[in-house]
């Protein structure tokens, strides 16, 4: 015997819960299955992101950004504290607190929605067919008319660094520590590593970050990277480029961690090490053999241009298909398959995805960075603004950082628009939506925007990418 459903989400992290929500939505039988348990070993829904990902990271990120506002900048706008210190056991604890609000929030959501929910694994067969088993060994089979894959990734680990239970981690680990470490090594300076390292070193670690990569965040822009890269040296981080670790060794309760580097051999001995190498597709005992599902070389789910698989009927959307492993994109998704198993055909937009770093100042863009467009023989202008130009920005004394906007010389489309500074997460979703709507520069310039704000400074560049910028003087353009 076996039930059956219009539409079967295999995993309930942002991509996969949103989509089972819209699919209800839109009348649809609609079932989720979803295998995490939490600390309590209780089932967890929100995936990575909201059990050991996004919202507890950012928690922590702003729990240690306030506490170093407090210790270190709050006498510089007059108000003074004797003494400022920092529980971690009860940063974590409220950290749990929002993670367990958010968790049970999306468990609510789910039953409104009349979404069915199935707590332990799932395997894919042929015609759809669905192998369900419960944490409590039992199992049944499953039948749906369409079958949505999101099942997430998991942290990529690295031979020469194995982790252990405390002293060598991975980015879950990380959100666990109870206690600072006086030093600390991270192994990777992408985004992951960036925000867990700005985190215990603003609570007092002496943070290393070794990066393979030559170039530093290469995926942004040029110009806002080597600002970002100036800020995290002043912030007391020590990036080191080009660096490839060979080994590590765990001994009396510490870690050496054996390198390469331009010089040749070096090693650092670490209080803990966090392995933030990036993340890979999870798709392990997923998939039956007849499934029909193929996977490419690195093991992401082969899928089209509509998130649809080499098997009829089924689906895969977020971490676990091409593109940016980033919690949006795959909300994007989800909701677009369950649109098109719909009748609906909605496309995402690929070329607009932004891209957040949740350090201090903030790192966002979208679009294409500058040195992309230069070396595909765009001819393009730009206009930026320093934030220590705006006047809410020297008013809430946080004033580093930069706004920059790309448009076409000819037609003045904007095509990039690049971040650093306080709030850069919010302020990017008005470049987002200007370019969803094909905005060129001078219709942001010619937009209204609230005074005083931090967003202004979007609206500066704007006008400096014509010359027209009021509150900077204005590059001379060529004629």
């Amino acid at each position: 015997m076996s039930t059956a459903y219009d539409v079967i989400v295999i995993g309930a992290g942002p991509a996969g819960y949103h989509a089972a929500i819209r699919a209800a939505q839109l009348g649809l039988n609609t079932a989720i299955v979803e295998k995490w348990l939490g600390k309590d070993n209780k089932p967890a829904y929100g995936g990575t992101c909201l059990n050991v990902g996004c919202i507890p990271s950012k928690a922590l990120l702003e729990a240690s950004h306030k506490f170093v506002e407090a210790r270190d900048h709050f006498d510089e706008i007059g108000i003074r504290v004797k003494e400022v210190t920092a529980d971690v056991p009860a940063i974590m604890a409220r950290k749990d607190e929002v993670v367990g609000n958010l968790t049970k929030g999306v468990a609510g959501l789910l039953k409104t929605n009349g979404v069915s929910t199935y707590e332990g694994t799932a395997k894919l067969g042929a015609g759809r067919k669905i192998t369900f088993t419960a944490h409590d060994g039992s199992s049944e089979e499953l039948n749906a008319g369409s079958v949505i894959i999101a099942t997430g990734s998991v942290p990529v680990e690295i031979p020469p660094c194995p982790l252990t239970d405390d002293l060598i981690v991975d980015s879950t680990g990380a959100l666990e520590f109870q206690e600072v470490p006086d030093r600390l090594g991270v192994i990777g300076a992408g985004i992951i590593g960036l925000e867990l390292g700005s985190v215990w070193n603003r609570l007092g670690s002496e943070v290393v970050l070794l990066e393979a990569l030559e170039d530093f965040l290469p995926s942004a822009d040029q110009q806002i990277a080597k600002e970002a890269a100036k800020q995290f040296k002043k912030q007391g981080m020590d990036v080191r480029l080009g660096t490839r670790v060979t080994s590590t060794e765990v001994k009396d309760g510490k870690v050496t961690v054996q390198y390469t580097d331009a010089d040749g051999d070096k090693s650092e001995v670490f209080d803990k090490v966090i392995v933030a190498v990036g993340r890979r597709p999870y798709t392990e005992e997923l998939l039956a053999a007849d499934s029909g599902v193929t996977m490419d070389e690195r093991g992401f789910v082969f899928v089209n241009d509509v998130c649809l698989t080499d098997a009829p009927g089924v689906y895969a959307v977020g971490d676990v298909v091409r593109g940016p492993m980033l919690a949006h994109k795959g909300m994007e998704e989800g909701i677009m398959v369950a649109e098109r198993i719909a009748g609906q055909k909605p496309l995402v937009n690929y070329d607009l995805v932004p891209s957040v770093v949740y350090t201090h100042p903030e790192i966002a863009w979208v679009g294409k960075a500058e040195q992309t467009l230069k070396s595909e023989g765009v001819d393009y202008q730009v206009g930026s603004f320093p934030m220590a130009a705006s006047g809410r920005a020297m008013a809430n004394n946080d004033t580093d950082g930069v706004i920059k906007v790309i448009a076409d010389k000819e037609t003045d489309r904007i095509l990039g628009i690049h971040i650093i500074g306080a709030q850069a997460s919010e302020i990017i979703a008005e470049a987002v939506i200007a370019m969803e709507f094909g905005a060129s520069a001078e219709d942001l310039g010619l937009t209204m925007f609230a005074h005083p704000t931090l967003s202004e400074a979007l609206h500066e560049a704007a006008l400096a990418v014509s010359g027209h910028a009021i509150h900077v003087a204005n590059r001379k353009r060529k004629k």
